[in-house]
């Protein structure tokens, strides 16, 4: 279809390009200590987003004691996508009006011909954050409102955001005892880090959205993307996230990598989580689609 097309364009272009550039920037505004730290802040911030954010503060998958609870909030603040409440608020409403009106970023609000998807595209995965509505987060997050440790850390968004830049530039500055060590971490490990953490995030939005199989049953047109599983740390296998919100796995099916399920796995061994809502067979069968 011309629409698979258009997003697959949209989307791997620009990463395209950015790998194209390291080999240019090698050796004199790039470093194995830029890619390294990058990597460190990436996995961080992105498992702050996707085990903590949306699978633990959004849908509840499992339950977490009180400094796991506060570890993950700041690690998800460091992705600079916005403050846990704002991020869950939008979240849960686009839950509840999933590819309906009321959406705050599907793609199929404008139709189904070729240039209404490529606008529902572009709103989906970025344009409605620049022209988007306020979520009601007393209505769709009233729980984290409550929380006297959730207000704290979400007050405080500006300082971890500073510091989701300027800790990597310190961070190279120290190990290479240099003010360009600094530079160029801040720039590769803070800015681009950001930067592709937010597009892989968006991409969930949009592609996930659009594109991709659809083993399960569920309201929308939610779907899997396998080329996303790694750098989405298991959020792309998104057909089996709508179809059963709540589970701590999206994954489910065999060769479905799913590293913020293992990492919830981990923080269950070690009983930082408890109540963990891993699927079942009972669960699968349930929502199994029937072709």
């Amino acid at each position: 279809m011309p629409e698979h097309v258009t997003v697959k364009v949209f989307v791997l272009l620009p990463l395209l390009a950015l790998a194209a550039a390291v080999p240019f920037a090698w050796g004199w505004g790039l470093s194995w200590l830029d890619l390294t730290i990058g990597a460190v802040f990436f996995v961080v911030s992105g498992l702050g987003v996707t085990a903590g954010y949306h699978r633990y503060f959004t849908h509840g998958s499992f339950k977490a004691k009180r400094p796991l609870r506060i570890a993950l909030a700041i690690a998800g603040n460091l992705a600079a996508q916005g403050p846990v409440t704002t991020w869950v608020a939008d979240h849960r409403r686009h839950h509840a009006f999933s590819d309906r009106v009321g959406d705050p970023h599907s793609p199929w609000l404008f139709g189904t011909g070729p240039r209404a998807l490529a606008k529902g595209f572009w709103h989906a995965h970025m344009g409605w954050l620049f022209e988007r509505e306020v979520t009601n987060a007393q209505r769709f997050a009233p729980d984290l409102l409550g929380d006297r440790d959730i207000r704290i850390v979400d007050r405080l968004f500006p300082v971890w955001v500073a510091l989701t830049f300027l800790l990597p530039g310190v961070a190279g500055g120290l190990l290479t005892w240099s003010i360009w060590g600094g530079v160029t971490a801040l720039f590769w490990a803070g800015f681009v880090r950001v930067a592709l953490l937010h597009h892989v995030t968006w991409s969930v939005n949009s592609i996930c959205h659009m594109i991709g199989e659809r083993p399960f049953t569920s309201r929308d047109k939610a779907a899997n993307f396998w080329p996303l599983a790694i750098f989405s740390f298991g959020e792309s296998w998104h057909n089996l996230h709508h179809a059963d919100p709540t589970c701590a796995r999206h994954g489910v099916l065999r060769g479905q990598i799913d590293i913020s399920a293992r990492l919830i796995w981990i923080f269950e061994k070690f009983g930082w989580a408890s109540n963990v809502r891993w699927p079942t067979p009972a669960r699968l069968t349930r929502i199994t689609a029937q072709h």
